[in-house]
């Protein structure tokens, strides 16, 4: 990460390190707490609750960053600080309507399938300007920035040309009036790609974790 944004001509604390932790145990979360990490993510809703109770006396921040069930939205609502993956109108009403009046506002980015890949999930970004505007006036949501997962590819440039895209379309909300400050983007493969760029997060597991244990 330090090589990366000193490549960037970008000040490391400008890009924060989200942990994802996804079929790691808690303890692999204690040791990275340990080492200075503070926000992890899970994709799965009962896997992350049982961790979230066995990990209960350490202050972390917990994101979501998988696909959102409606049938899963109470309880995502109610236990993270962080939805990454919001993609559709329905869902962003659905976290609205079950974050409890006494939590702090929920943290949200809208997802963007900024390559139009037809098995992910992300909503189009000629569709964005509408969702962001829905999201922005949304009770019990703090609409923070946008996440992608583009393309994989061996190609620097085409990876780049993705993260630029979205970057652009970042830029252009900010200009709309939408007080973003998160460009969620980059994971182990590709980070000085998302980091060059212009990501202020990004999301690793590999590299932290090791491979995911077969389960």
């Amino acid at each position: 990460m330090q090589k990366a944004c000193e490549s960037a001509g970008r000040d490391a604390a400008s890009v924060r390190i989200l942990a994802v932790a996804k079929k790691h145990p808690q303890q692999k979360i204690r040791e990275a707490h340990e080492q200075g990490l503070s926000e992890f993510g899970e994709n799965q809703v009962q896997e992350a609750l049982e961790k979230q109770r066995q990990l209960a006396d350490l202050d972390l921040c917990w994101h979501f960053i998988g696909t959102v069930q409606s049938n899963k939205t109470r309880e995502i609502a109610e236990h993270f600080d962080w939805v990454q993956s919001v993609d559709r109108i329905k869902i962003l009403n659905r976290l609205s309507a079950q974050r409890r009046p006494d939590q702090p506002l929920l943290n949200i980015c809208l997802q963007v399938n900024i390559d139009r890949e037809p098995q992910k999930s992300g909503v189009l970004p000629e569709d964005l300007d509408t969702l962001a505007t829905e999201a922005a006036a949304a009770p019990q949501i703090a609409f923070r920035g946008l996440m992608a997962i583009p393309r994989p590819s061996d190609a620097l440039q085409d990876l780049r040309d993705s993260f630029r895209r979205m970057r652009e379309l970042y830029d252009a909300l900010c200009a709309q009036g939408h007080e973003l400050d998160t460009l969620s983007m980059g994971m182990s493969a590709d980070l000085e790609a998302a980091v060059a760029e212009g990501s202020t997060l990004v999301r690793i597991g590999t590299d932290l974790f090791g491979p995911r244990p077969a389960m």
